[in-house]
């Protein structure tokens, strides 16, 4: 059968990603993709994790760019490579890059991660910053290009880099039997287009759901528009996936093979990272955990027990902003409390609370006194008491159990 207009006009084949697997196959580690017995009861699908964290670099990036990095002439291998890219993109260049001789220059957003810069520097890549963004590095990255002749190897919106990520979906049919559904984070759409183009090629009656960060629906955008269009800038954790503009070569793809595209907030995917740390003892990113929080949140039209490839597509977190979501998470459950406590300002007044306290089984972590804020009356005092509990039902207990005995408190949030 003859392909039809808008087979012609897409910028990959099944063909493109078959042969970038023989190109890759060697030089990227194969990945498992388990099922999770304790996540399956939770969302009452089958569920299957692909863990791409567990790469070399921490992240699927390095598929694409070393596909890339495969097609370079001798003469386009000599003057070096150059890319643009908040983290992932970086070290999957910089890594393959070294491991072929080729110079390799990154350019990334100044807010960039800490941990994905020094990671770029140590796999051999020159690392500048520059810019408050994706877009001023890319910017950049193409001015430094034009200027010294190197070849620019683009994050997303490269038909070898898309050939390359699509390799996943090739794996994922491979090692889960039956499988009926993917879920995949979406940035720019290089990722879920490869995936994507490969999953749909071969069993097209597997659904493909995509998910974006609800601060940066670039695809989302360009779907509703039939064309990629600049959305504004945001700030999110996931970073990874922080893309203002879907990719004018992705988009068909995405048009032509995606079933779906759902967004998640900044909450969910903490919730998300949490989930995967404590039950799974896996360490994702923001953009990572993003396709289990459609999961988890249930934003998908799945059917229960469907079974469902999730990716987790990275890891490469910074450790001061996991704490920070840790902490979050824990506040979320119920199993992080803070409570402004009134109390009359004398002796054993703190031996009385604390007491009620212990004998509900609650740590108390944190203590701050107050006389001269919060409209506190003279003889009275204020104390906010950071507390541990077993969940949201311990907690409301000793809430409960606090009016009873008379004192006015409130939750501090």
């Amino acid at each position: 059968m003859p392909p039809t207009e808008t087979e012609q006009t897409l910028s990959i084949s099944l063909d493109d990603v078959l042969a970038a697997r023989e190109r890759v196959r060697d030089a990227v580690y194969l990945t498992p993709c388990g099922p999770s017995q304790t996540l399956s009861d939770v969302t009452g699908l089958s569920v299957y994790l692909k863990l791409e964290n567990l790469q070399m670099t921490g992240a699927f990036k390095e598929r694409g760019a070393l596909n890339r990095l495969s097609l370079l002439t001798r003469t386009e291998a000599a003057k070096g490579v150059i890319a643009a890219s908040a983290g992932n993109h970086a070290q999957g260049v910089a890594y393959h890059a070294a491991r072929r001789g080729i110079r390799a220059t990154i350019v990334m957003p100044e807010p960039t991660p800490l941990v994905k810069v020094t990671a770029t520097r140590r796999f051999g890549a020159e690392v500048m910053l520059h810019g408050a963004n994706y877009d001023d590095a890319y910017a950049e990255a193409m001015r430094r290009c034009t200027l010294d002749g190197s070849t620019f190897i683009h994050p997303f919106d490269d038909p070898s880099v898309i050939a390359g990520q699509g390799t996943i979906g090739l794996e994922m049919l491979e090692q889960v039997d039956g499988l009926e559904a993917v879920i995949v984070p979406i940035g720019g759409g290089g990722l879920i287009g490869g995936i994507a183009c490969a999953v749909k090629s071969i069993k097209p009656h597997v659904r493909v759901i995509g998910v974006q960060t609800s601060r940066l629906p670039s695809m989302q955008a360009a779907l509703a528009a039939g064309a990629p269009v600049t959305i504004d800038a945001a700030t999110t954790i996931g970073d990874g996936i922080a893309v203002r503009r879907a990719g004018s070569k992705t988009l068909p793809l995405v048009q032509q093979y995606v079933d779906e595209v759902v967004t998640v907030d900044e909450d969910e995917i903490a919730a998300a990272i949490l989930v995967l740390l404590e039950r799974e003892k896996t360490l994702a990113e923001g953009a990572g955990a993003t396709a289990l929080a459609a999961l988890l949140q249930r934003r998908t039209s799945l059917a229960p027990g469907t079974r469902t490839a999730v990716l987790i597509c990275g890891g490469n977190i910074d450790v001061t902003l996991l704490s920070r979501i840790i902490e979050r998470g824990l506040v979320q459950d119920g199993r992080l409390i803070r409570l402004r406590i009134h109390l009359l300002d004398r002796a054993g007044a703190l031996q009385d609370l604390t007491t009620i306290i212990a004998a509900h089984g609650v740590n108390i972590v944190d203590t701050l006194y107050n006389r001269a804020y919060y409209g506190v009356n003279l003889g009275d005092t204020t104390i906010d008491i950071t507390m541990e509990t077993r969940g949201r039902d311990q907690a409301d207990e000793l809430l409960q159990v606090l009016s009873q005995n008379g004192y006015r408190y409130s939750r501090v949030v």
